[in-house]
């Protein structure tokens, strides 16, 4: 009887393999996903930290191109920080609640309101304060570079150093996170963060020229 109950157990399973492996799929897809939105989250903090950086190095460079001072420089790269984080910061926060009023709806329609997956939507507060601490990180290393020297040029050789550096950490970081090819994610960053930097100060340095 045994062996009977034994050989019955193995056809039930062979009929019925999805029983035996739903368990298992269901944790594996649960973990994969927790992996998605962890490495998500990680992805869009390197990409807020990239534009803090190219967008107050851009401003600092710029302003340097007709105020050579150490100051103006130093000045305008906080202004531009603050600006930046508080852009970030509303543009985040109105984007997730977006979100959220348009999953809730659906969940409404789903009869799904008031469990677990409502509580996993993501908090436009929390993501407001990611998205504007990414940005001033990101802001803050061309500040710092700035802020204590003197001489205009090695001044502004520092940050363009600086700033190529971390674009080129930045762009490794969101490779690997975005499972893109490495060297050429990190050349499309620096390139792009150089260009940026290249015209504001090109364009700024026309109006020195000119008297404006």
């Amino acid at each position: 009887m045994a062996v009977n109950n034994t050989k019955l157990a193995a056809v039930a399973d062979a009929e019925n393999p999805a029983v035996v492996c739903g368990g298992v799929d269901d944790s594996v897809s649960e973990s994969s996903i927790d992996f998605a939105g962890r490495a998500n989250w990680l992805r869009a903090a390197v990409l807020g930290a990239n534009d803090g950086l190219v967008s107050t190095a851009s401003l600092m460079l710029g302003v340097s191109a007709v105020k050579p001072e150490a100051r103006a420089m130093v000045v305008s790269g906080f202004a531009g920080l603050l600006a930046g984080a508080c852009s970030m910061a509303i543009g985040e926060y109105v984007s997730v609640c977006s979100q959220r009023h348009v999953e809730i709806a659906e969940l409404d329609q789903a009869g799904k309101r008031g469990g677990d997956e409502e509580k996993a939507l993501p908090s436009p507060a929390q993501a407001a304060a990611a998205s504007a601490l990414a940005f001033s990180v990101g802001a803050l290393l061309p500040l710092l570079a700035a802020g204590f020297i003197e001489g205009y040029n090695l001044r502004v050789a520092v940050v363009v150093v600086v700033a190529t550096l971390a674009l080129a950490a930045f762009g490794c970081m969101g490779a690997v996170l975005g499972r893109a090819p490495v060297a050429r994610s990190c050349a499309r960053v620096v390139v792009g963060g150089l260009a940026a930097m290249a015209v504001t100060f090109g364009f700024m340095r026309l109006f020195r020229a000119s008297g404006v």
